[in-house]
């Protein structure tokens, strides 16, 4: 049944029933599923019935998968230099009129009587937040989503630059820059922070699990944050490649807090004109960090400073001083902008095309521009299959001769 599912991913045969018939037909998918002549193929509804039981309940398609990766790593693909990491938007299976507003009160009834996605749904939510506790107090009162599907409750509201929205979940890759080959793969809800989270996931579990850590980490300005570059740079001691996710440059011709120049030793910024802006003017018998919850510091000049100064109208116009808000992190923010400004930096961002190609060819030659299977659990299998399905046909493409010939033909 797995290698039928596999046929099924490579060769974008998205029907189970489809893909029964087509085995049942063509020999060489038969000789590929171990199967005879005198064989009969298993029912459409048999996939289901595994699915929702003995392959969830054993993981099997994360050990199918992690089986292929061992196999390329075997045959010398991947090489643990450098991994880009990216994210793409697939479709949820459920209708954008099945939706109801997220502030709106849903009576979701007898849990046992529901679908279930979305039994999984209200199970995940109470084991996050049992009733009674703080943290169920706390998403009592948080803000509730835009809109939330009765069909699919965790796929998220979300919507292409220019497009209507719809509701989908996001698939993360983990691919190693050598061949291009899928190191890890993970479901989560379309939202950025979610994606920025699975990143510290997919490492720990590919450092653990095959005993691979890059040396650098490619991607896109959504992994540039001051927390993400400082857990690359601070704990895993990997080289951030990647943009730097900065608003501090000013765009209304005043000066910018990069034009301030920064002394460690001295603990203050100097203006251009040679005041300092300091954290702590005011001496405190118990010292206090001045840590904000931003998780900046600010640093401040003197009004007296500012009232006398020519460039006033450049540097703090409708304010009677001027302020800075460091990150903490600031430190690993200015060692991505050093490694921004090396030649290997621009080789990673030529690179970081591969993890896009490979979003192009799941949705264009496997058809999975929307999902089949509903919740969590089955956007995580459809998923997992599908980083299967195409590590296979890379490995064939280098192992075979005349096979990548062949596999357009088919494809």
């Amino acid at each position: 049944m797995i290698r039928m599912l596999i046929v099924g991913y490579c060769f974008g045969i998205r029907s189970e029933r489809r893909l029964c018939e087509e085995v049942h037909l063509n020999l060489a998918y038969r000789w590929f599923c171990r199967m005879g002549l005198e064989n009969a193929v298993p029912e459409h509804s048999t996939f289901s019935k595994n699915r929702h039981g003995r392959f969830r309940d054993s993981d099997v398609l994360r050990h199918v998968f992690e089986s292929v990766l061992g196999r390329c790593m075997s045959e010398g693909f991947v090489k643990g230099e450098g991994f880009a990491i990216d994210a793409s938007i697939i479709r949820a299976d459920a209708s954008s009129a099945r939706g109801v507003p997220g502030s709106e009160s849903i009576d979701w009834g007898c849990v046992t009587g529901q679908s279930r996605a979305v039994r999984e749904y209200l199970e995940a939510l109470e084991e996050a937040n049992p009733a009674g506790t703080e943290a169920a107090e706390m998403t009592e009162t948080s803000t509730p989503p835009e809109r939330i599907s009765l069909t699919d409750p965790a796929a998220s509201w979300t919507a292409a630059k220019g497009g209507l929205p719809f509701f989908a979940y996001s698939i993360n890759y983990l691919i190693d820059l050598q061949a291009g080959i899928i190191v890890d793969v993970e479901a989560t809800p379309a939202n950025r922070s979610h994606e920025v989270e699975s990143t510290r996931t997919m490492i720990e579990r590919v450092e653990q699990r095959c005993d691979l850590k890059p040396r650098r980490l490619v991607g896109d300005t959504a992994y540039g944050s001051a927390a993400m570059l400082a857990w690359m740079i601070e704990e895993k001691e990997i080289a951030p490649h990647v943009p730097l996710w900065d608003k501090t440059m000013r765009k209304d011709n005043t000066l910018s807090s990069s034009e301030f120049k920064w002394d460690e030793l001295a603990n203050e910024y100097r203006c251009p004109t040679g005041h300092a802006l300091r954290s702590d003017r005011h001496k405190f018998r118990n010292p206090r960090s001045r840590v904000t919850k931003a998780d900046t510091i600010i640093y401040r000049t003197s009004q007296f400073d500012c009232e006398n100064r020519s460039m006033k109208d450049r540097c703090c116009p409708n304010t009677p001083f001027r302020k800075i808000a460091r990150i903490i992190h600031e430190a690993v923010r200015d060692k991505t902008r050093r490694i921004a400004n090396t030649p290997e930096y621009n080789q990673s961002c030529r690179e970081r095309k591969k993890v896009e190609m490979l979003f192009a060819h799941l949705k264009r030659i496997l058809k999975l521009d929307r999902l089949r299977l509903r919740g969590p659990s089955g956007a995580h299998d459809g998923f997992l299959m599908a980083a299967t399905a195409q590590n296979l046909r890379r490995m064939a493409k280098r192992l075979v001769p005349g096979s990548k010939q062949m596999n357009q033909a088919v494809a």
